[in-house]
C-alpha cells in the first residue's frame, strides 16, 4: 500500500484517510469515485516546495480530473491550471482560479473559445500551429487586444511511453516543429496582436524516467538561447508535465528528483519556470469503488462481474492499463481464484483487470486504485449507463462533490420527432 498513503486497511477494512470505504458504498452507493483532500493537498505542497525560492507555477493539466472541488482545492493552494477546451476555463473560473495562472493548450482551439480566454485575461496561449497564430492573432484583433502567446515546440524526443499518450514525436499531432520554431518565433513581429511571452514544450504522460525530460529540457533551451540571441524576449518556459505515478511494478522519479533536474538545466537563466502535472497530482489520490454483482465460473475462466465498467474507467480498455484491485473487507475464509474482473457493457473489451488473484463473494466490495486520473473525466454515458457519484474524504468526514446522474438528465435534452 506505499503507493496510496492515504489509503489503507484497519481492522480488516480498507480505508481512506480515517472513512471505512464500505461505509460510503452504503451512503452513496457504487460505482463511485473517492478522492482523499489530504493526499491532493500533500501532492500539490511536494511540487511547489521543490522549487524552493525559484520562480515558477504549477499549472495543474485539468484534463486528468476536472470536478470543481478539486480545481477549487488546487485554487485555494495557489495552484495555475493548464487547460485544453473552453469549457474547462470555464469550470476553472468556476471554481475560483485566477485566469492570471491559467494557460490555454491544445491543437485545435476554436475562435470562441480564443474569445473567452482573451476575456477572462488568461496568462498564455500555448500555439500548436502557425494557422492556430493566425486565428489568434485576428481573433485578438477583433477584440482590440493583446493575446500573450508561447509556441508549443515538438522536440521530437521519444518520451518512451505508451504511444497514445506519447506527444513529443515528430509523427505525432502535436506542437510546431523543432525545426521550424526559431522561424515562426522570429516573424512573430508581423502578428501586431500577439505578444510573445514564452516557449512551451510537452512531450507526453506517465513518464517513468528522467532522461527524456532532461533531453527536450536541453533541446529548448539551445532554442531559448538562440531566440535570445536575435533579440527576442521569453519570459518563462513552460517544461509541460508528464511525470508518471506507480500504478502496479512502476518506479518513477521523486518530485524532487524532478524538479531538481529541470532547475539544473535551466541554470541561472531568469525565466519562470511552469510546468503542467496532471496524473501526478490527482492520480493515487482517487480510487473507484464497486460491487461484485455476480460471481461467473466456466471451464476456462472465472468472472467476478462488477457494477463498474468501460464507461466508468476507460484507461484499461483504450489503453490495455493496469490499476490493482484491492478487496475493500479482507475477512473472509474461501480460498482465492484467479477471476477476470469485468464490468456489466456489451463488450469483450469492458474489462477493469485481468488474472487477479483474490478470495471474493458476491455483494463484496472492490477498490480500484489510482484512479484519480483518467478516471471521470473519461468516463461516458454508453450503454445508457449514469455516470458515478464522486466523494470526497477530509478526516473524518465525506463530502458529496458530485450527485450520482440519473436516467432523466441522460435523455432530457433528446427530442422525438413529430
Amino acid at each position: 500500500m506505499s503507493g496510496f498513503p492515504s489509503f489503507s486497511y484497519r481492522n480488516g477494512r480498507l480505508c481512506g484517510e480515517s472513512v471505512e470505504l464500505d461505509r460510503i458504498a452504503r451512503e452513496f452507493g457504487t460505482p463511485c469515485y473517492i478522492y482523499s483532500r489530504a493526499a491532493l493537498t500533500a501532492a500539490y505542497r511536494e511540487f511547489d516546495a521543490a522549487f524552493g525560492a525559484r520562480d515558477h507555477l504549477v499549472c495543474y493539466a485539468v484534463k486528468a480530473n476536472s470536478n470543481l472541488a478539486i480545481l477549487n482545492l488546487f485554487a485555494r493552494l495557489g495552484s495555475g491550471f493548464d487547460i485544453v477546451s473552453g469549457g474547462e476555463l470555464q469550470r476553472v473560473l468556476k471554481a475560483g482560479g485566477d485566469p492570471k495562472k491559467v494557460v490555454f493548450s491544445g491543437i485545435g482551439k476554436r475562435p470562441e473559445e480564443m474569445r473567452a480566454a482573451l476575456d477572462a485575461g488568461i496568462l498564455c496561449f500555448n500555439v500548436e500551429s502557425e494557422a492556430e497564430l493566425r486565428v489568434l492573432n485576428q481573433v485578438a484583433g477583433e477584440m482590440n487586444k493583446i493575446a500573450p502567446v508561447s509556441l508549443r515546440v515538438n522536440p521530437d524526443v521519444d518520451a518512451r511511453t505508451h504511444p497514445y499518450i506519447s506527444t513529443g514525436l515528430k509523427e505525432n499531432k502535436f506542437g510546431i516543429p523543432f525545426d521550424e520554431a526559431e522561424s515562426l518565433y522570429v516573424s512573430s513581429h508581423e502578428f501586431s496582436n500577439i505578444c510573445i511571452t514564452g516557449l512551451d514544450c510537452h512531450i507526453g504522460s506517465q513518464l517513468t524516467e528522467l532522461n527524456p525530460f532532461i533531453e527536450s529540457c536541453k533541446k529548448m533551451l539551445r532554442l531559448l538561447d538562440r531566440l535570445e540571441a536575435q533579440g527576442l524576449q521569453i519570459d518563462h518556459l513552460d517544461l509541460g508535465g508528464g511525470l508518471g505515478i506507480r500504478y502496479s511494478g512502476e518506479n518513477p522519479p521523486l518530485v524532487r528528483e524532478y524538479v531538481d533536474v529541470l532547475c539544473a538545466e535551466v541554470g541561472q537563466r531568469k525565466q519562470r519556470i511552469l510546468i503542467e502535472p496532471g496524473r501526478a497530482l490527482v492520480g493515487n489520490a482517487g480510487i473507484l469503488l464497486t460491487r461484485i454483482e455476480y460471481l461467473k465460473h466456466t471451464p476456462h475462466r472465472d468472472f467476478a462481474i462488477v457494477d463498474a465498467a468501460m464507461n466508468d474507467l476507460m484507461r484499461p480498455a483504450l489503453y490495455d492499463a493496469y490499476h490493482e484491485i484491492l478487496p475493500v473487507i479482507t475477512e473472509n475464509d474461501i480460498g482465492a481464484k484467479t477471476y477476470q474482473v469485468v464490468g456489466p457493457v456489451c463488450e469483450t473489451g469492458d474489462f477493469l483487470g485481468h488474472d487477479r488473484n483474490l478470495a471474493l463473494r458476491q455483494g463484496d466490495l472492490l477498490a480500484i486504485m489510482s484512479t484519480g486520473a483518467y478516471g471521470m473525466s473519461m468516463s461516458s454515458n454508453y450503454n445508457t449507463r449514469p455516470r458515478a457519484a464522486e466523494v470526497m474524504i477530509d478526516g473524518d468526514h465525506v463530502h458529496l462533490i458530485r450527485e450520482r446522474e440519473s436516467i432523466e438528465q441522460l435523455t432530457a435534452g433528446e427530442k422525438i420527432l413529430p
